[in-house]
């Protein structure tokens, strides 16, 4: 399985488009990327920390943290976000820790386990309620508008790869975290050969190969992030 495939997959798991995949998939950085953003050693601890209360470790598995799952995001968003993107992602550590504050007194790091998924939900509600609302539908009305527009002048210059490097407007920033949670780990060898049943290729395809209930479901191909 290619690239592309692991990331359909991946897609089809988070039920909707994967921000930075185009880039990821073209192999190329985007035009108007500044410099890359510095992420500090407690900016990945912290990210590491969010993405194993989405992942966590189980009995038999590991969790998003055993993937380096802060390493993960830092290189995604450096290398495959645009400006406007990386603003958003990187803005939204900084609220991530404000709205921690306010709430705890103290950072993520050192809330109690339950005290980091009661958080972590909240915040994905949060990403939800704003992508639904009708301010942030018409902001991204408006911005998506913009990128057709630049599509249509490249093409008009025999540039028929531009549809595939547009802008896509931010959604919130814990969306992201989300998206680069499940997107790293399921294409990590710790997520594809623990969390899900994983068998080297090539190999045959058996249509009829035994199943029972509670059975891991398959890993989504030989591809590790």
């Amino acid at each position: 399985m290619n690239r592309r495939q692991a990331l359909s997959a991946v897609s089809a798991l988070l039920g909707g488009s994967i921000i930075g995949a185009n880039f990821f998939l073209s192999g190329c950085k985007p035009a108007e990327k500044k410099a890359a953003t510095a992420f500090s050693p407690d900016d990945i601890n912290l990210l590491d920390d969010v993405g194993e209360t989405i992942i966590p470790s189980t009995a038999d598995s590991p969790g998003a943290k055993s993937a380096k799952i802060g390493e993960f995001m830092r290189t995604i968003v450096n290398d495959c976000y645009t400006e406007n993107q990386q603003k958003a992602f990187t803005e939204g550590i900084g609220q991530l820790r404000q709205s921690c504050q306010a709430k705890y007194g103290k950072d993520f790091t050192s809330l109690s386990p339950d005290q980091k998924k009661e958080f972590v939900t909240a915040l994905d509600k949060e990403a939800k309620a704003l992508t639904s609302s009708d301010d942030y539908k018409k902001k991204k009305l408006a911005y998506d508008s913009i990128q057709a527009n630049w599509v249509r002048s490249e093409e008009a210059n025999n540039d028929f790869g531009a549809a595939h490097l547009k802008d896509e407007y931010p959604p919130h920033y814990f969306s992201m975290i989300k998206q680069l949670t499940i997107w790293g780990y399921f294409t990590s060898e710790a997520g594809m050969t623990k969390a899900l049943r994983y068998i080297e290729s090539p190999g045959k395809f058996d249509g009829a190969y035994p199943y029972k209930k509670g059975d891991k479901a398959w890993a989504i191909g030989g591809f590790f992030g």
